[in-house]
């Protein structure tokens, strides 16, 4: 990363000496319901809904909340480094995006838009299985740029295999296993819409061109949809895996393994005694279980029980540069970002992406500055204290 990420706000305000202000806001915040006002119903709560009456989502954000940064003061903050260590790479800053399904609701250029994003700022794009865009097409517009996978756990071993196989072959390195999702949560802003897109044959996209899956057709995809359609919702997720079926993964995944949706201390030793290489702490931006443990309460006993072996990330809640900081300090390696850039696309496609990480990357850059830190590296639980504590 050239210069400082900070340095973004002076490119916009110079921007402004020719009246020119940005597309869109620059308070990430905002976006969400800006994206209510610009989509139709059905793909707005499809990304914006959560469980049941939406009090994980509001766990997420009061657990954020209730932590207060303590800065400090004269120290050299000068010249800073954001870049960390993380699943055996060194990634210019502590963020990737999240894997985020049927972005084509979104925006038509959907995978390709964020992946072309993420890449120009040398920030880890995680690619869904649930994608709109299939794996092939999406590696090719990351070029050389570091690109992760994440898996929904197939019913079919062999798509789950050939899944794994196609995302080798094309330049992923590490797999993000999803174990959150073993079923569809009760989703009444969904419900209330009957919208489901992949029974659209939205979403779809590394199942209909995997030839595994088609394997299982008595037609072809373009012959019967109808018939492909159910076949996916058939094998989508497996509810009967438990911890000994990881080592189906471990044989056919040379690379870091990372089990996505682990909230319980105890979930991350078994983790750690598995041999994956890290987990992200995260209840799937309150979409699955409502009334679930905010991600931000849960993260400090993971930490406490597995962050000497494992690599911890976190999601969900996550809108700011200083959410960012705050989970940085409670011992995550690195953050996956989810909505916001999920919005980014939505309003203005590659550009609002490429705007979305930008200002999280600037406003993470001043946040630890203006507390005293030239590194995440520094920052950590005694630079917080929570609402209440003395």
């Amino acid at each position: 990363m050239s210069g400082h990420a900070a340095d973004f706000q002076y490119e916009i305000y110079l921007n402004g000496m020719t009246g020119a202000v940005p597309r869109l806001p620059t308070d990430l915040t905002r976006l969400a319901e800006l994206t209510e006002q610009r989509l139709g119903s059905g793909p707005v709560g499809y990304v914006a809904g959560g469980a049941g009456d939406g009090s994980t989502d509001r766990a997420n954000r009061a657990a954020l909340d209730r932590l207060r940064i303590v800065p400090r003061v004269l120290r050299d903050v000068h010249a800073r480094d954001l870049s960390v260590h993380v699943l055996g790479r060194t990634l210019p800053a502590p963020v990737a995006l999240a894997p985020i399904g049927v972005l084509s609701i979104l925006h038509p250029e959907a995978e390709g838009a964020a992946a072309r994003a993420a890449a120009v700022r040398g920030v880890p794009y995680t690619h869904s299985s649930a994608a709109s865009t299939p794996i092939e097409q999406v590696a090719e517009a990351l070029g050389d740029a570091e690109r992760w996978f994440q898996l929904y756990w197939s019913k079919d071993r062999e798509v789950t295999r050939s899944f794994l196989t196609r995302a080798r072959d094309t330049g992923f390195t590490v797999l993000f296993v999803t174990l959150d999702t073993p079923l569809l949560a009760w989703r009444p802003r969904d419900l209330d819409q009957a919208y489901l897109p992949f029974l659209r044959g939205v979403g779809t996209a590394n199942y209909f061109t995997d030839p595994a899956f088609q394997a299982g057709l008595a037609r072809p995809v373009h012959e019967d949809p109808d018939a492909a359609v159910m076949h996916f919702i058939g094998l989508f997720s497996d509810p009967s895996n438990t911890w000994p079926d990881l080592a189906f993964l471990r044989e056919n995944w040379d690379g870091p393994i990372v089990l996505k949706g682990v909230l319980h201390p105890d979930d991350a030793r078994a983790a750690a005694d598995a041999g994956m290489d890290g987990v992200v702490v995260s209840n799937h931006g309150g979409r699955q279980v409502a009334g679930a443990i905010g991600a931000a309460d849960a993260l400090p006993a993971v930490v406490d029980a597995v962050g000497d072996r494992l690599d911890i990330l976190f999601d969900s809640g996550v809108r700011s540069g200083a959410d960012i900081a705050k989970v940085l300090a409670l011992g995550a390696r690195a953050v996956l970002i989810g909505r916001p850039y999920a919005y980014g696309l939505a309003l203005d496609g590659q550009a609002g992406v490429d705007h979305v990480i930008r200002c999280l990357l600037a406003e993470l850059d001043l946040t630890l500055a203006l507390s005293g830190h030239a590194t995440p590296a520094t920052f950590t639980a005694a630079d917080l204290r929570r609402e209440g504590d003395r």
